[in-house]
């Protein structure tokens, strides 16, 4: 039977070879609006790596849609860059798409030199803070013509198909919803005016670009906004935008200020297709699912079931640009997956950074991380199998140096194997499992369950010796804490200890929340069996949510300072937070422990004493740096390198880059 994924599609005259597009995606590579060579690098990258269409953006219309690090399209000069880019992925082999979009009352007036955001009507942004100003008919009349003037920007700049963003939240869908949309004129109050502002900026685009320029358009399957659009109505709009002569639909999910996930690991893959299908339904235009689709089998299993006709794959194409090369090839066991954590390309955005990767350190850095191959092999030798010393391996390997690497335990992966512990975070395993895979695609030697000293470092006659030994949990002086219930989080996330029902959980970064969350879903229903429930009517729809969220234990996070997860990325933080608060853990912050007996907890909270009950405390405090090899191979005069927590205990993230960037110009 043929792929599913591989077969090509046409969509208003533009031949597609496969099925997978990389999605528009605010990458902050470009400078004051004008294409960089980072950017022309980053996505000739993807192009290379066998993506059908690769859409770039979003691209602003006007000063006020966007900021300085957004490409623009709104003015002639920009017009030379654009062509660069739409060069730079043609000549690889895929097609090329612009977004184009206003951010409406998502922009900030920081960003725009303090003027004030725009948008149907002054509702302010739980994202930004601020209150837009309200467009007025000359304002509408003027933004319809800066979309087309912008859409025939990136027709003469030579890319193959525009993109309407008309979701998310941004200018287009906040006049479509209720929820930002208030005005009492042809514009607002019944859904045929919501629709008016998106309809009137495709048909203008569609009068600028001719009749068979590609015109697709993203738009939400579901707002999540409470008070917002009804999936019924985001249906009827794909109805009429087809109608006003789009030719593709890409189906996006959420707006910023949404309190469902849609991006983060907790998040199952393929998630959203059932919104795609809900539109395929109501339409005969090509339809892209879009979401969590990080691998091959959960693309074709959104195409097989007929939910989509193309997927999009943003975040796992920066995670793995080759993924469809493998997936076409039949090396799928290669694909090095997004495992959704977005530190690194979402979290940045916040930062004022470039988009980079977790799982990819030279997402971003093509240029500067090219892994040219050594003319002099060196022998090489990793000390430790965690993020840090499996980075460093095979950025060593790609080289073309001699790689060994030893790992004391049995398995590969460190704190991976622990990160992939909690409640939605399985994906840290596949990470752990895919860089395994890739040690052995790049003929890294790998010895498991060896135990290193510095006679057998001496034995080896390495080059250079990389030491990713990783770290240990720290044991503050609290009395008590010797107790035979104290336990490390790390050994309640490794399943090493048993943890009784009352318990509390010193400490309220990242390890205590996700611990805390590990024990208090324990005994809560599964999918399975929720699912069977809800089918056969055995529950009302609020108790089977209780039963989901609460399981048998009472948990209590203590931490000191005055707020929990602070060492948790932006995206992923409010979420941890929120199912703290769902699962019904107590937290307790600005609280001091005093001491641990055989039954209680003494804290200092608000300037009295309180005791909590407990069966078993758990230590979730910090990690400090283990690497008893340093000071041995300073005498020795051996070269060396210090990575990951063995370093400095820090994210996943650093670990990862810091031992790719210890060997990846190591000559």
């Amino acid at each position: 039977m043929s792929d599913p994924l591989f077969q090509p599609i046409t969509i208003q005259g533009m031949t597609l070879s496969n099925r997978i597009v990389m999605p528009a995606m605010h990458l902050n590579m470009a400078r004051r609006y004008e294409v960089t060579d980072q950017l022309v690098a980053f996505y000739a990258e993807r192009a290379k790596g066998g993506a059908a269409l690769i859409t770039v953006g979003y691209a602003t219309v006007d000063e006020r849609s966007g900021n300085p690090g957004n490409i623009g399209a709104h003015r002639d000069h920009l017009i030379p860059g654009l062509a660069r880019l739409a060069t730079a992925i043609k000549e690889q082999g895929s097609r090329a798409a612009v977004q184009l979009n206003h951010a409406g009352r998502y922009n900030h007036s920081m960003l725009m030199g303090g003027k004030r955001p725009v948008a149907p009507s002054p509702v302010p942004s739980r994202l930004t803070r601020e209150e837009p100003e309200e467009l007025n008919q000359a304002g509408i009349d003027e933004l319809v013509a800066a979309f087309a003037a912008a859409a025939k920007r990136v027709q003469r700049a030579g890319f193959d198909a525009v993109e309407i963003l008309a979701g998310t939240g941004y200018l287009i869908s906040s006049f479509l919803s209720p929820y930002t949309n208030r005005r009492s004129d042809g514009y607002g109050g019944p859904f045929d005016n919501r629709c008016r502002f998106g309809l009137e900026v495709v048909a203008a685009v569609r009068a600028a670009v001719g009749p068979r320029f590609p015109l697709m358009v993203r738009m939400n399957g579901n707002d999540f906004m409470p008070g917002g659009n009804s999936r019924q109505e985001l249906q009827e709009f794909a109805v009429r935008l087809e109608q006003a002569g789009v030719d593709a639909l890409c189906v996006n999910v959420g707006w910023h200020e949404a309190r469902v996930p849609q991006i983060v690991t907790e998040v199952p893959r393929g998630m959203f297709g059932y919104l795609a299908r809900g539109i395929k339904e109501r339409v005969s235009v090509p339809v892209i699912a879009s979401h969590r689709i990080n691998d091959p089998a959960t693309a074709r299993r959104l195409l097989e079931a007929g939910d989509c006709d193309l997927v999009a794959m943003g975040r796992a194409l920066i995670a793995d640009p080759q993924l469809p090369v493998k997936a076409r090839e039949g090396e799928e066991a290669e694909i090095v997956h997004c495992v959704a954590c977005a530190q690194g390309c979402f979290d940045n955005l916040f930062k004022m950074k470039s988009v980079e990767c977790l799982c990819n350190p030279r997402a971003g850095h093509e240029q500067e991380w090219r892994l040219e191959r050594v003319s002099r092999p060196r022998k090489v030798l990793v000390v430790g199998g965690g993020p840090a010393g499996m980075s460093a391996a095979l950025a060593a390997a790609q080289r073309g140096h001699r790689v060994m690497l030893l790992e004391q335990k049995g398995r590969l992966g460190g704190q991976l194997q622990l990160a992939g512990a909690p409640p939605g975070r399985h994906e840290f395993l596949t990470l752990a499992a895919d860089l395994e895979h890739q040690l052995l695609w790049n003929g890294v030697q790998v010895a498991l369950g060896q135990a290193v000293d510095l006679p057998i470092i001496e034995a080896k006659q390495p080059d250079l010796v990389v030491l990713a030994t990783g770290g240990e949990p720290v044991r503050p002086p609290i009395p008590g804490v010797e107790l035979p219930q104290v336990v490390q989080a790390w050994q309640v996330l490794a399943g090493e200890v048993t943890v009784g029902r009352r318990v509390v959980v010193i400490g309220g970064g990242a390890v205590g929340v996700e611990t805390a969350l590990l024990l208090a879903e324990e005994g809560s229903l599964t999918g399975e069996e929720l699912k069977f429930l809800l089918v056969h009517g055995a529950e009302t729809p609020d108790e089977l949510r209780r039963l989901a969220l609460k399981g048998y234990r009472e948990v209590t996070v203590v931490e000191m300072v005055d707020e929990l997860g602070l060492n948790f990325g932006r995206s992923t933080r409010w979420g941890m937070l929120l199912d703290l608060e769902q699962t019904g853990i107590k937290a307790l912050t600005e609280s001091r422990v005093l001491e641990i007996t055989p039954t209680e907890v003494l804290l200092e909270r608000a300037g009295s004493k309180e005791r909590l009950v407990a069966d078993t405390v758990v230590l979730a405090v910090g990690t400090r740096p283990c690497n008893p090899l340093e000071q041995g191979l300073v005498a020795r005069g051996i070269p060396y390198r210090l990575v990951g927590d063995a370093a400095s205990p820090g994210m996943v993230f650093d670990a990862i880059h810091q031992g790719f960037a210890a060997t990846a110009s190591y000559e």
